[in-house]
């Protein structure tokens, strides 16, 4: 038995299982800015930053009208035995932070605007939030909570303050931070809104959960049942505060990369799989097949994406399909979402085929389903 052999066989096996054949596509990072425009893009580089060597830095934007219609097309083009369109779990970041307002502060204080307000003053995106609500009437989008925004102030606001180059010329163009010689990690990049370890405490953790999930309901009209951590890095000190708002499940991989306090960008791991529940009686759905191809690549990936969902259906688990928001994003590279979208469409054509009895589920129905 191989090193992947090994993986797979570790987190399919424990937990909850069942005979049905769902297929669950998770999708984080809708809603947040990242690379602000093409224009940026060619700025950043020509300053000498390295935005051509990160999938994201060199793909991934605000969605735009296009981005949405042609993901909803693919999507609603296979059907599962019960006459459902593919779906698409889309993990939303709530807000952005309103630059104008943090730099008339002079960094001292943090501002947000909900990501319908961004949506208004990007390019080609009047329609996203009609498209969205679209998309959810047809079954093939359905939101849930990714987090307020995708930067930990604490640290992002303590940089600026400081001046950092990096982080200032980010700040500059409306993004959070690029990497100065290498591709930027989520850490090291302050992307994890959850990682802890700051100097000062602008806001807390609970007050930013309770804002972003009524912010949440507010735009949405529901409550969202899951979450998904950004850089999958949580302490267990935000789970009952999840609970609290109503959060009952826990999108991640099989490994939580907890935070060690008072120790920059040091994290211990912990494990979990399908079907575990915590002390407050959430559960944690465990993402077991990969399609990633702006950051993995192209070549075989289809095919290595059905042996994943056939080891996972072997062992009764849902095929948890993790896929972020990059892969599908084409306003600075349009080569990078209509190839994918291409690739997307023959994985599930080559699934409806392969298992006539599939069916397609967003995560909070997995949820509900694992909590019968």
């Amino acid at each position: 038995m191989n090193k992947n052999q090994i993986k797979n066989f570790l987190i399919n096996l424990p937990g909850w299982h069942t005979s049905k054949k769902i297929i669950v596509f998770e999708s984080d990072d809708w809603g947040t800015i990242r690379m602000a425009s093409r224009e940026s893009y060619k700025r950043l580089l020509k300053k000498g930053y390295p935005v051509d060597k990160c999938a994201y830095n060199k793909n991934d934007a605000l969605e735009t009208n296009e981005d949405l219609e042609k993901l909803a097309t693919v999507l609603l083009s296979v059907k599962d035995k019960n006459n459902n369109p593919a779906k698409f779990t889309l993990d939303n970041i709530v807000a952005n932070p309103d630059f104008e307002k943090i730099k008339q502060s002079e960094f001292n204080k943090y501002y947000l605007e909900p990501f319908t307000s961004t949506l208004k003053r990007y390019k080609n995106t009047d329609r996203v939030l009609s498209l969205y609500k679209k998309g959810i009437t047809e079954g093939v989008f359905q939101p849930q909570f990714h987090g307020r925004e995708h930067i930990n102030i604490n640290r992002w606001l303590v940089s600026l303050q400081d001046h950092d180059k990096r982080f200032i010329d980010a700040f500059n163009e409306n993004m959070f931070s690029i990497a100065v010689s290498k591709p930027p990690k989520g850490r090291r990049g302050y992307l994890d809104s959850f990682g802890e370890n700051y100097k000062v405490e602008f806001e807390s953790y609970d007050k930013i959960i309770k804002d972003g999930t009524d912010l949440f309901e507010k735009i949405w009209g529901f409550r969202s049942e899951t979450f998904i951590a950004p850089c999958y890095i949580w302490s267990n000190s935000i789970e009952p505060i999840l609970k609290e708002v109503g959060i009952n499940g826990l999108q991640g991989t099989h490994v939580q990369r907890v935070p060690v306090k008072g120790e920059d960008y040091k994290i211990r791991k912990k494990y979990h799989f399908t079907g575990q529940k915590n002390k407050h009686n959430q559960y944690y759905l465990v993402r077991n097949v990969f399609f990633e191809p702006s950051e993995k690549g192209r070549s075989g990936l289809v095919e290595q994406v059905m042996k994943e969902i056939e080891v996972s259906f072997k062992y009764k688990k849902p095929a948890i399909i993790s896929s972020h928001r990059v892969n599908f994003i084409g306003s600075i590279q349009p080569d990078n979402r209509d190839k994918n979208l291409k690739l997307l469409s023959d994985l599930l054509k080559q699934i409806v085929i392969k298992y006539p009895d599939v069916e397609f589920m967003s995560s909070d129905e997995l949820l509900m389903l694992i909590k019968k």
